[in-house]
């Protein structure tokens, strides 16, 4: 198969499949007359793969560190688990993060309602934000 043709197997794009190729995670053969890449079953199975595994969150390194103990006859699982269970806590995490934000958003929305658009003579930039009150400790942290 050629990347194109790759590419629509896997439910992707050839960028994707040029990228993958370019970091090594897949190893297509070339052909010495066009140096057209052509891509095999193992290829289209690598390819799938890694799209699973990013989907789930997996990084790329991840992948490659994952295809690198199955080719050695390993069996990845026991750090697939791994990294899940510390992807998980970290989106969690940044879930709760995105939530703060979100509830600090409207408060300033409503705390903003009806409030006028004016000059300042001041040097500050917007009155607005300099006269949020907020969570003064969630406004420290994220400026510290």
């Amino acid at each position: 198969m050629r990347v194109s043709e790759l590419a629509k197997q896997g439910n992707t794009t050839a960028e994707t499949v040029r990228h993958y190729t370019d970091i090594g995670l897949l190893s297509p053969s070339r052909d010495s007359h066009n140096g057209y890449r052509y891509y095999g079953a193992e290829d289209l199975r690598l390819l799938r793969f890694a799209l699973k595994a990013r989907s789930l969150g997996f990084t790329l390194g991840d992948i490659q560190s994952l295809t690198q103990a199955s080719r050695e006859g390993e069996t990845p699982c026991g750090q697939v688990r791994t990294l899940i269970e510390n992807r998980l806590t970290q989106v969690e995490a940044r879930i709760a993060e995105l939530q703060a934000l979100s509830t600090r958003m409207r408060d300033a929305m409503n705390e903003w309602q009806g409030a006028p658009d004016c000059r300042l003579d001041d040097g500050r930039v917007c009155g607005l934000i300099d006269s949020f009150v907020g969570d003064d400790a969630e406004q420290q942290r994220t400026t510290g």
